[in-house]
């Protein structure tokens, strides 16, 4: 976290210190689902408080604020999303929450390793499946990814753009059922051969279907992702309790628990 996020934060927590009221609004980003779920029972367990929590891909939650729904704390897979509802002049300045990293999650039946990763990926009989870049974080990072394999092999990258099939993250993307890992349940359904996701996502898809693989990106495809936190002008002293829960070293180890790094997370604890 930078000293003007941590002041800014700081700023805002005593600035709202009389508008705290019994609920507290979080949005955030659907991989965060998990670990902020985890945070969010424990701080209202220690408070009294109640969170009501929306996760969704992160593009979509910053059109909604946009459009005016209403939002306290916002958590999202990239750090882009919350600096420009600060640059709109909608909320404090962005910090750092926590770091993740892109995996390829693959049948169980695919052939496949780290260094055959592109070659597999290539391949046109293979179905690769991606979140929906710009609605979706997830979808961007592997674009991302895709980018990158041009230096590997020319024109990898636009052959690889036309091939994926945006399964997950857009406005118009079918819903998992309940309870179910929408990553899990699109490569058991038999949506996609691979899936690029991320490396958190992958573990809790490969929890609920185990005959799952996890591949590693080879370094010169290796893509991370950095989840950004904000808090909306106007939030109550509540939200910035929230906020600070998730920044504290409880909520960091947490996060780290679910595969996250956390970088406020002591290194003592780490």
């Amino acid at each position: 976290m930078t000293r003007i996020g941590m002041a800014a934060l700081l700023v805002g927590l005593w600035a709202t210190a009389a508008g705290a009221d019994d609920m507290v609004s979080l949005h955030a980003a659907g991989s965060l689902k998990a670990a902020l779920g985890d945070v969010a029972d424990a701080f209202e367990a220690d408070t009294g408080l109640t969170v009501s929590r929306s996760f969704a891909p992160s593009g979509l939650l910053r059109q909604r604020i946009e459009d005016g729904e209403p939002a306290e704390v916002f958590a999202s897979a990239n750090m882009r999303h919350p600096q420009a509802l600060a640059a709109a002049g909608l909320a404090s300045p962005t910090v750092l929450l926590a770091r993740n990293a892109l995996c390829a999650l693959a049948a169980g039946d695919l052939e496949v390793t780290t260094d055959t990763l592109l070659a597999v990926l290539l391949d046109e009989d293979v179905r690769v499946g991606t979140s929906t870049p710009k609605a979706d974080p997830s979808g961007d990072y592997a674009f991302a990814v895709f980018d990158k394999a041009d230096a590997l092999a020319g024109g990898a990258g636009e052959r690889l753009k036309g091939k994926a099939l945006q399964l997950t993250g857009g406005p118009d993307s079918a819903s998992p059922p309940e309870g179910r890992n929408p990553y899990g349940h699109v490569m058991e359904s038999g949506q996609a051969d691979i899936f690029l996701t991320y490396c958190t996502n992958a573990v809790l898809a490969q929890r609920e279907v185990p005959a799952l693989k996890i591949v590693t990106l080879p370094r010169a495809l290796a893509t991370g992702a950095d989840y950004g936190l904000t808090v909306m002008n106007g939030a109550g002293a509540d939200a910035w309790r929230l906020a600070f829960a998730i920044l504290s070293p409880q909520g960091q180890a947490i996060l780290a628990r679910y595969g996250f790094t956390a970088p406020t997370l002591p290194a003592a604890a780490e």
